[in-house]
Protein backbone atom coordinates (compact mmCIF):
# COMPACT_ATOMS: atom_id res chain seq x y z
CA UNK A 1 0.00 0.00 0.00
CA UNK A 2 1.43 3.30 -1.03
CA UNK A 3 1.96 6.39 2.06
CA UNK A 4 0.95 9.30 0.63
CA UNK A 5 1.80 11.78 4.27
CA UNK A 6 4.29 13.48 5.31
CA UNK A 7 6.17 11.94 8.55
CA UNK A 8 7.98 13.59 10.93
CA UNK A 9 7.93 16.60 8.19
CA UNK A 10 10.24 14.07 5.12
CA UNK A 11 8.01 13.91 2.00
CA UNK A 12 7.69 10.68 1.16
CA UNK A 13 8.97 8.70 -1.43
CA UNK A 14 6.36 8.56 -3.58
CA UNK A 15 5.52 12.37 -3.63
CA UNK A 16 9.25 12.49 -4.66
CA UNK A 17 8.55 10.32 -7.65
CA UNK A 18 5.25 12.82 -8.75
CA UNK A 19 6.86 15.83 -8.46
CA UNK A 20 10.46 13.92 -10.68
CA UNK A 21 7.60 12.55 -13.44
CA UNK A 22 6.27 15.94 -13.51
CA UNK A 23 9.20 17.54 -13.97
CA UNK A 24 9.38 16.47 -17.32
CA UNK A 25 7.46 18.57 -20.75
CA UNK A 26 7.03 15.09 -22.44
CA UNK A 27 5.62 13.41 -19.44
CA UNK A 28 3.37 16.79 -18.29
CA UNK A 29 2.31 16.02 -22.36
CA UNK A 30 1.63 12.45 -22.00
CA UNK A 31 -0.46 13.21 -18.93
CA UNK A 32 -2.42 16.38 -21.15
CA UNK A 33 -3.09 13.16 -24.05
CA UNK A 34 -4.41 10.81 -21.16
CA UNK A 35 -6.71 13.80 -19.99
CA UNK A 36 -7.84 14.28 -23.42
CA UNK A 37 -8.56 10.90 -23.93
CA UNK A 38 -8.04 8.46 -20.85
CA UNK A 39 -7.82 5.24 -22.13
CA UNK A 40 -5.09 4.99 -24.70
CA UNK A 41 -2.77 2.33 -26.17
CA UNK A 42 1.09 3.58 -26.52
CA UNK A 43 0.91 3.68 -30.75
CA UNK A 44 -2.33 6.34 -29.63
CA UNK A 45 0.02 8.40 -27.69
CA UNK A 46 3.02 8.31 -30.08
CA UNK A 47 0.72 9.70 -32.32
CA UNK A 48 1.26 13.08 -30.79
CA UNK A 49 4.79 12.75 -29.71
CA UNK A 50 8.02 12.92 -31.77
CA UNK A 51 9.85 10.44 -30.71
CA UNK A 52 10.55 6.20 -30.49
CA UNK A 53 8.22 4.38 -28.59
CA UNK A 54 11.16 2.74 -26.86
CA UNK A 55 11.45 6.42 -25.11
CA UNK A 56 7.75 6.77 -24.99
CA UNK A 57 7.64 3.50 -23.31
CA UNK A 58 10.33 4.73 -20.86
CA UNK A 59 8.01 8.02 -19.71
CA UNK A 60 5.16 6.22 -19.19
CA UNK A 61 7.01 3.72 -17.01
CA UNK A 62 7.60 6.66 -14.86
CA UNK A 63 4.42 8.21 -15.00
CA UNK A 64 3.77 4.54 -13.65
CA UNK A 65 5.53 4.87 -10.94
CA UNK A 66 4.41 7.93 -9.76
CA UNK A 67 0.90 6.35 -9.90
CA UNK A 68 0.15 8.99 -12.36
CA UNK A 69 -1.38 6.60 -14.84
CA UNK A 70 -2.64 3.03 -14.65
CA UNK A 71 -2.43 0.27 -17.08
CA UNK A 72 -5.13 -2.66 -17.72
CA UNK A 73 -5.08 -5.15 -20.82
CA UNK A 74 -8.39 -5.43 -23.23
CA UNK A 75 -7.26 -8.53 -25.21
CA UNK A 76 -3.99 -7.99 -27.32
CA UNK A 77 -3.94 -4.10 -26.27
CA UNK A 78 -2.24 -2.53 -23.07
CA UNK A 79 -4.54 0.79 -22.57
CA UNK A 80 -2.92 3.52 -20.08
CA UNK A 81 -5.42 5.58 -17.79
CA UNK A 82 -4.82 8.77 -16.19
CA UNK A 83 -4.65 8.97 -12.13
CA UNK A 84 -5.21 12.06 -10.60
CA UNK A 85 -5.35 11.16 -7.35
CA UNK A 86 -1.75 12.25 -6.31
CA UNK A 87 -2.29 15.67 -7.81
CA UNK A 88 -5.46 15.84 -6.04
CA UNK A 89 -3.17 14.94 -2.84
CA UNK A 90 -0.93 17.85 -3.95
CA UNK A 91 -3.35 20.43 -4.35
CA UNK A 92 -4.54 19.90 -0.96
CA UNK A 93 -1.30 19.53 0.88
CA UNK A 94 0.28 22.99 -0.72
CA UNK A 95 -2.30 24.75 -2.75
CA UNK A 96 -5.87 24.34 -0.94
CA UNK A 97 -4.43 24.77 2.83
CA UNK A 98 -2.12 27.78 1.68
CA UNK A 99 -2.30 29.32 -1.45
CA UNK A 100 -5.85 29.01 -3.11
CA UNK A 101 -7.84 32.21 -1.13
CA UNK A 102 -4.38 34.00 -2.64
CA UNK A 103 -4.78 32.38 -5.86
CA UNK A 104 -8.53 33.19 -6.51
CA UNK A 105 -7.71 36.94 -5.56
CA UNK A 106 -4.69 36.89 -7.67
CA UNK A 107 -6.91 35.64 -10.48
CA UNK A 108 -9.92 37.65 -9.87
CA UNK A 109 -7.06 40.72 -10.12
CA UNK A 110 -6.31 39.58 -13.43
CA UNK A 111 -9.16 39.20 -14.91
CA UNK A 112 -10.53 42.02 -14.07
CA UNK A 113 -7.65 44.07 -15.48
CA UNK A 114 -7.69 42.28 -18.52
CA UNK A 115 -11.45 43.17 -18.76
CA UNK A 116 -10.41 46.60 -18.11
CA UNK A 117 -8.08 46.95 -20.94
CA UNK A 118 -10.38 44.95 -23.01
CA UNK A 119 -12.61 47.28 -22.46
CA UNK A 120 -10.25 50.35 -22.92
CA UNK A 121 -9.04 49.17 -26.13
CA UNK A 122 -12.68 48.91 -27.57
CA UNK A 123 -13.52 52.03 -26.49
CA UNK A 124 -10.81 53.99 -27.91
CA UNK A 125 -10.93 55.22 -31.77
CA UNK A 126 -8.26 56.41 -33.83
CA UNK A 127 -9.00 59.82 -36.30
CA UNK A 128 -6.90 60.47 -39.46
CA UNK A 129 -6.53 63.63 -42.05
CA UNK A 130 -4.80 63.72 -44.72
CA UNK A 131 -3.90 67.53 -46.54
CA UNK A 132 -1.55 68.22 -49.04
CA UNK A 133 0.41 71.81 -48.79
CA UNK A 134 2.60 73.77 -51.53
CA UNK A 135 5.51 73.80 -49.53
CA UNK A 136 8.53 72.08 -48.82
CA UNK A 137 8.91 69.74 -45.61
CA UNK A 138 11.26 72.26 -43.83
CA UNK A 139 8.48 74.94 -43.85
CA UNK A 140 5.20 72.78 -42.79
CA UNK A 141 7.38 71.04 -39.97
CA UNK A 142 8.34 74.64 -38.73
CA UNK A 143 4.62 75.67 -39.23
CA UNK A 144 4.12 72.97 -37.15
CA UNK A 145 6.59 73.29 -34.26
CA UNK A 146 8.17 77.25 -34.05
CA UNK A 147 5.77 79.03 -31.33
CA UNK A 148 5.04 82.12 -33.22
CA UNK A 149 4.16 80.28 -36.14
CA UNK A 150 1.26 78.06 -34.38
CA UNK A 151 0.41 81.21 -32.68
CA UNK A 152 -0.77 82.59 -35.77
CA UNK A 153 -2.86 80.03 -37.28
CA UNK A 154 -3.93 77.89 -34.49
CA UNK A 155 -4.46 80.48 -31.43
CA UNK A 156 -2.09 78.31 -29.40
CA UNK A 157 1.96 78.07 -28.92
CA UNK A 158 3.52 74.72 -29.26
CA UNK A 159 6.03 75.18 -27.17
CA UNK A 160 9.07 72.44 -26.78
CA UNK A 161 12.85 71.29 -28.11
CA UNK A 162 10.85 68.51 -29.27
CA UNK A 163 13.79 66.24 -28.54
CA UNK A 164 12.93 62.19 -27.73
CA UNK A 165 11.87 62.36 -24.72
CA UNK A 166 11.07 66.12 -23.93
CA UNK A 167 7.54 67.59 -22.68
CA UNK A 168 5.70 69.73 -24.87
CA UNK A 169 2.80 72.22 -24.15
CA UNK A 170 -0.51 74.07 -26.13
CA UNK A 171 -0.13 77.30 -24.57
CA UNK A 172 -3.05 79.73 -25.22
CA UNK A 173 -1.67 82.70 -27.29
CA UNK A 174 -3.55 85.25 -24.63
CA UNK A 175 -0.51 85.53 -22.58
CA UNK A 176 -2.10 83.78 -19.66
CA UNK A 177 0.66 81.57 -20.21
CA UNK A 178 -1.88 78.49 -19.73
CA UNK A 179 -1.94 75.27 -21.52
CA UNK A 180 -4.43 73.20 -22.34
CA UNK A 181 -2.47 70.43 -23.75
CA UNK A 182 0.60 68.75 -22.59
CA UNK A 183 2.79 65.68 -23.39
CA UNK A 184 5.89 64.13 -24.40
CA UNK A 185 7.38 64.11 -27.71
CA UNK A 186 7.64 60.41 -28.52
CA UNK A 187 9.68 60.52 -31.89
CA UNK A 188 11.18 63.68 -33.90
CA UNK A 189 12.54 63.25 -37.54
CA UNK A 190 12.80 66.65 -39.02
CA UNK A 191 10.89 67.09 -41.31
CA UNK A 192 9.69 63.83 -41.58
CA UNK A 193 7.78 62.67 -39.16
CA UNK A 194 6.65 63.85 -35.43
CA UNK A 195 5.20 61.46 -32.45
CA UNK A 196 3.98 63.46 -29.55
CA UNK A 197 1.35 61.97 -26.44
CA UNK A 198 -1.44 64.52 -25.44
CA UNK A 199 -3.61 64.78 -22.28
CA UNK A 200 -4.60 67.20 -20.13
CA UNK A 201 -1.67 70.04 -19.10
CA UNK A 202 -2.41 69.52 -15.12
CA UNK A 203 -0.77 65.84 -15.75
CA UNK A 204 -3.61 64.23 -14.15
CA UNK A 205 -5.51 63.50 -16.97
CA UNK A 206 -5.57 59.43 -17.37
CA UNK A 207 -7.01 59.46 -20.92
CA UNK A 208 -3.26 59.96 -23.23
CA UNK A 209 -3.51 59.87 -27.13
CA UNK A 210 -1.01 59.83 -29.52
CA UNK A 211 -0.48 61.98 -32.53
CA UNK A 212 1.63 61.13 -35.55
CA UNK A 213 2.29 63.45 -37.85
CA UNK A 214 4.12 62.37 -41.22
CA UNK A 215 5.47 64.82 -43.71
CA UNK A 216 6.33 63.28 -47.54
CA UNK A 217 7.38 65.65 -50.25
CA UNK A 218 6.19 64.99 -54.03
CA UNK A 219 7.62 67.92 -56.28
CA UNK A 220 6.60 70.78 -54.52
CA UNK A 221 3.59 69.83 -52.80
CA UNK A 222 3.77 67.87 -48.72
CA UNK A 223 1.32 65.10 -47.69
CA UNK A 224 0.97 65.79 -43.99
CA UNK A 225 -0.82 62.88 -42.67
CA UNK A 226 -2.09 62.99 -39.32
CA UNK A 227 -3.14 59.97 -36.86
CA UNK A 228 -4.75 60.91 -33.50
CA UNK A 229 -4.85 57.60 -31.87
CA UNK A 230 -6.14 56.33 -28.29
CA UNK A 231 -9.54 58.95 -28.56
CA UNK A 232 -12.28 57.79 -26.19
CA UNK A 233 -15.51 58.81 -27.85
CA UNK A 234 -16.11 62.27 -26.53
CA UNK A 235 -12.44 63.24 -27.61
CA UNK A 236 -12.98 61.65 -30.71
CA UNK A 237 -15.95 63.98 -31.20
CA UNK A 238 -14.00 67.13 -29.82
CA UNK A 239 -10.40 65.98 -32.42
CA UNK A 240 -12.83 65.46 -35.61
CA UNK A 241 -13.88 68.93 -35.78
CA UNK A 242 -11.07 70.87 -34.67
CA UNK A 243 -8.34 69.04 -36.56
CA UNK A 244 -10.05 69.88 -40.40
CA UNK A 245 -9.96 73.81 -39.27
CA UNK A 246 -6.27 73.61 -37.98
CA UNK A 247 -4.80 71.97 -41.05
CA UNK A 248 -6.61 74.42 -43.27
CA UNK A 249 -5.99 76.67 -41.24
CA UNK A 250 -2.20 75.56 -41.66
CA UNK A 251 -2.34 75.17 -45.19
CA UNK A 252 -3.61 78.58 -46.02
CA UNK A 253 -1.61 80.02 -43.57
CA UNK A 254 1.45 78.30 -45.57
CA UNK A 255 0.59 79.14 -49.00
CA UNK A 256 -1.21 82.65 -48.71
CA UNK A 257 0.79 83.84 -45.61
CA UNK A 258 -2.40 83.88 -43.81
CA UNK A 259 -4.44 81.92 -42.23
CA UNK A 260 -8.40 81.45 -42.47
CA UNK A 261 -10.57 83.87 -41.55
CA UNK A 262 -10.94 84.14 -37.29
CA UNK A 263 -14.71 83.71 -37.66
CA UNK A 264 -14.25 80.29 -39.66
CA UNK A 265 -11.43 79.03 -36.51
CA UNK A 266 -14.56 77.58 -34.60
CA UNK A 267 -11.56 76.94 -32.14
Amino acid sequence: MQVNACLNGVVAPDVDLVFKALADPTRRLLLDRLREQDGQTLGELCEHLDMARQSATQHLGVLEAANLISTRRQGRQKLHHLNVVPLHEIQERWIDRFERPRLRALSAIKQRAEEAMSDTKQDTQTYVYVTYIEASPEAVWEALTDPDATAAYWGHRNESDWQPGSTWQHVRNDGSGISDVAGTVVESDPPNRLVTTWAGADGNDPDVSTVTMDLKASGSVVKLTVTHEDLIPDHYRQISGGWPVVLSNLKSYLETGSPLPPDLWGL
